[in-house]
């Protein structure tokens, strides 16, 4: 069964009366696109298009469009906001553009009339589709909401410098005082004060009488009018109240107070009217506008294929120094603060592992915990640490790995380059820490990176050029200004270029190839993995006790060599060195003397040096002598002298040693410290459980329980699917037919006496009401006849509502009907019918 779409109700000359007459005129692909745009207006759906529109008008929902706007589209609604409601698209264009045949002030930017004409349709037209203009071009309409928010006033001049109209600038002044002002102008008495005010409005805007009036000023009168002109149009003068005839003007602006050109606008302050403002302009609501926005040219030109190679380097180092980081965490997993996030020392220490600043460590912790492979691990004694997701992460290649990060940083809401800034209480904010999202870093990541797209390939482009080009897209959305007075749109811009080239978005400024099928949604793997150099499966082994890799190694190469050996220096080729602690360290993992050595003659091109075999054995041979317990710790050995010689030990005195045993000695320290100190001296301890049996520690052995990755906060309601916009707009026009179906007097019969004849109900807010023995003889009709009708329902929730339905069976106290709303056949409980009324099918 197919459903019929009600016409709507217009005015004379077809024009729409109301915004939610024109809604109803628009098409369903018409209104989805403008839930797609405003998807704060589907929580929850609206009943019908008459609730829309008192949505649309709310103010919170209009300051969401309007942060939605460029610039010159956002310069026509506040040329509207300064026009009489109803004005033309001629006034509109007057007023950007300046009136033809009339001179722009001097102070003005040229403009350029046929850009502006060229870029006025498209700019009401998205007005139109966001909902925020209505009526025929003719007459054109603001949203109430838009309208109060844009409209310029004394307190509030807005971004066009104008203040109030003279009608709304001489609320209070007194009626003889209007007398007083119009001859002193020279315009004749009027009968009431709105004559008055409309009268002294038209001399202002009347360009020759006004011209005539300023030409008799005196200089120092046009000068203050000049100081005034683009804003802000109010100024302080002393009693500004006070009344000021010609006759008794001394000074400039008591010649201009006299013939209201200058209103009070405060006791002290008086304003400069909108009219004669606009008249001062030559007619512009605006000093400059912008009908298209800068032109970004690229400040150098790269090799494109030096810039994808230059990114793929930086991609593959990203991912390395990600693996870097989390490994050392694996073995060594930093406190969480009490507050969130990671103490200031852990941030150095990670900037030091990594041999970067704090802020550039900052972003790879955050980049690995917005990931999902970094959280706490929610412990009493809570740390951070890799998550199980950090060993599949492993896995994969490294073109894979790559695109999981930059997909994350796309998206991500933390912004990392805060860590250290003040928050409103004047305490740093922590990394990692919970102040650091702000919901217009994806925007303005996305915005700069697609402006780096449209250069040509290897174009490259700064801050200073691309900062105007995204407050042209956004000017609404810059965020707060902060002391260097720049907001935190500007902050970003530079963040994001920094932090692309790290991550490998850009090669030398300039955006990379696989980078550009990321932002248009594709998969950046077949174009990256080419470019990524290939991991080695081998080192060089130095007599000195280092191992140089000449290039990337396998991932499970790196691991393993990192158990046993420190990274010295990075580069074009990494060296490792072996140590005493590094070596202690692969033992205390588990390794044995023989599976080191084995482990290192398998992967190096040259035999194993005499002096490494020797540390290994060396260290070996000491390792596990000396074992460490928990008294709150002991220390036990079969060798009575070395024990002697430990508590002999004056670096021993913190551990308050005491011997209970010729080979035990017990300790008033944890285990752990009891292990660190004996280090410290040069013994190599090993640790035991309660057993007696030595514990074996492993790097991989800390990880959190499974973790999910951080949600970013979301910037306003999430964007509706096409399912769900569909089903959106069926209930709307459902319930809009519902809402405005032309119906008849309510039924009666002989339940209610006699049925009255009349006019068709008007009242639409309140549900029909009729006799249960009329509803159910109404519908036993309607089926028979086949008639439509309109019910009023209470369901099961006691929730009510009006449908328009067409019933097809009546029988066990229940009607089966096809219902508008839900564009289904239902079954409704004949006891929740409030009542019935026929419904006038349109010609």
């Amino acid at each position: 069964m197919t459903t019929q779409q009600s016409q709507p109700s217009r005015s004379r000359a077809g024009a729409p009366r109301t915004l939610a007459e024109e809604l109803r005129a628009r098409g369903d692909e018409e209104l989805a696109q403008l839930l797609r745009a405003r998807p704060d207006l589907l929580n929850p759906v609206p009943t019908d298009l008459t609730q829309l529109s008192a949505r649309l008008s709310s103010r919170a929902s209009a300051l969401r469009a309007l942060e939605r706007l460029d610039r010159f589209t956002l310069q026509v609604a506040e040329a509207l906001a300064a026009a009489p409601d109803g004005t033309s698209e001629q006034t509109v264009r007057a007023l950007l553009a300046g009136p033809a045949r009339v001179r722009p002030h001097p102070q003005a930017d040229p403009a350029d009339r046929s850009a502006i004409t060229a870029a006025l349709p498209g700019a009401l037209a998205e007005l139109r589709a966001q909902a925020l203009l209505w009526g025929p071009d003719s007459a054109l309409r603001l949203v109430l909401a838009v309208r109060e928010t844009l409209a310029p006033s004394a307190a509030n001049p807005g971004r066009t410098g104008l203040g109030p109209t003279v009608a709304e600038a001489t609320v209070g002044i007194s009626p003889a005082r209007l007398q007083e002002i119009l001859a002193d102008a020279g315009l004749p008495a009027t009968p009431d004060p709105v004559t008055a005010v409309a009268a002294l409005a038209g001399l202002f805007a009347d360009r020759a009488r006004c011209a005539a009036l300023l030409a008799q000023a005196p200089p120092q009168a046009l000068a203050l009018l000049d100081r005034l002109v683009w804003g802000p149009p109010t100024g302080g003068l002393p009693d500004a109240a006070r009344q000021v005839t010609a006759d008794r003007a001394h000074t400039p602006p008591e010649w201009l107070l006299a013939r209201g050109m200058l209103l009070p606008s405060g006791p002290d302050t008086v304003v400069l009217p909108r009219e004669l403002a606009l008249h001062l302009r030559g007619g512009r609501s605006h000093r400059t506008v912008e009908p298209l926005p800068p032109a970004l040219v690229p400040t150098a030109e790269r090799d494109p294929r030096t810039v994808d190679t230059t990114a793929a380097g930086q991609a593959h180092t990203a991912v390395r120094t990600i693996e870097e980081l989390l490994d050392g965490w694996g073995l060594q997993p930093p406190p969480t603060l009490r507050a969130g996030g990671l103490g200031v020392r852990d941030l150095k220490r990670a900037a030091l592992a990594l041999d970067c600043s704090e802020q550039t460590a900052a972003f790879w912790l955050e980049l690995a915990h917005t990931a999902g492979l970094l959280a706490p691990d929610g412990e009493a004694d809570e740390r951070w640490a890799p998550t199980p997701a950090y060993d599949s992460w492993l896995q994969q290649p490294t073109a894979e790995r790559w695109a999981r990060l930059a997909e994350t940083w796309l998206a991500a809401t933390r912004v990392s380059a805060l860590t250290g800034s003040s928050d409103a209480k004047g305490r740093p904010r922590a990394a990692l820490g919970p102040e650091l999202d702000r919901t217009l870093a994806p925007s303005v990541r996305r915005a700069v990176l697609r402006a780096l797209a449209e250069l040509p390939p290897g174009g490259a482009a700064g801050g200073d050029s691309l900062g105007p080009v995204l407050r042209w897209q956004r000017p609404l959305r810059g965020g707060a200004t902060g002391p260097d007075g720049r907001d935190l749109r500007e902050h970003l811009v530079d963040w994001t270029l920094y932090e692309a080239e790290l991550l490998g978005f850009t090669g030398r400024g300039a955006l990379a190839g696989p980078a550009r099928t990321l932002l248009d949604g594709g998969d950046p793997t077949p174009a990256l993995a080419p470019l990524l150099p290939q991991p080695l499966d081998h080192v060089i082994l130095q007599p000195d006790l280092t191992a140089v890799a000449p290039g990337p190694l396998l991932t499970p190469l790196a691991q393993a060599l990192s158990l046993c050996a420190d990274i010295e220096s990075k580069g074009g080729a990494t060296v490792y060195r072996f140590t005493t602690e590094s070596v202690r360290r692969a033992l205390d993992a588990g390794r044995t003397a023989a599976d080191l050595r084995a482990f290192l003659e398998q992967h190096s091109r040259t035999p194993v040096p005499q002096p490494l075999a020797y540390l290994i054995d060396d260290v070996a041979r000491r390792h596990g002598v000396l074992r460490v317990g928990a008294a709150s710790s002991y220390l036990r050995c079969d060798d009575t002298a070395l024990l002697a010689e430990v508590l002999a030990d004056r670096r021993a005195v913190e551990l308050r040693l005491r011997l209970l045993a010729p080979t035990v000695l017990a300790a008033q320290v944890p285990p752990e410290t009891l292990l660190s100190v004996l280090r410290t001296m040069g013994h190599a301890p090993a640790a035991e459980s309660a057993e007696g049996d030595v514990l074996i520690t492993r790097p991989d052995s800390r990880r959190t329980p499974p973790r999910s990755a951080p949600v970013p906060v979301p910037d306003g309601p999430a964007r509706p699917d096409d399912v769900l916009l569909g089903a959106a707009v069926k209930a709307i026009r459902a319930g809009d037919r519902a809402a405005t179906a032309v119906r008849r007097e309510t039924v009666a019969g002989p339940a209610a006496g006699v049925r009255q004849s009349g006019p068709a109900r008007t009242d639409l807010r309140q549900l029909p009401r009729t006799a249960a023995a009329d509803t159910l003889a109404a519908l036993q009709t309607a089926v028979m006849l086949g008639e439509r009708m309109w019910i009023g329902y209470i369901n099961a929730e006691g929730l009510a509502s009006q449908r328009v339905v067409d019933p097809v069976k009546v029988e066990g106290g229940y009607v089966t009907a096809y219902d508008h709303l839900s564009d289904e056949v239902r079954t409704f409980a004949l006891h929740r019918i409030t009542g019935v009324a026929e419904v006038d099918e349109p010609a």
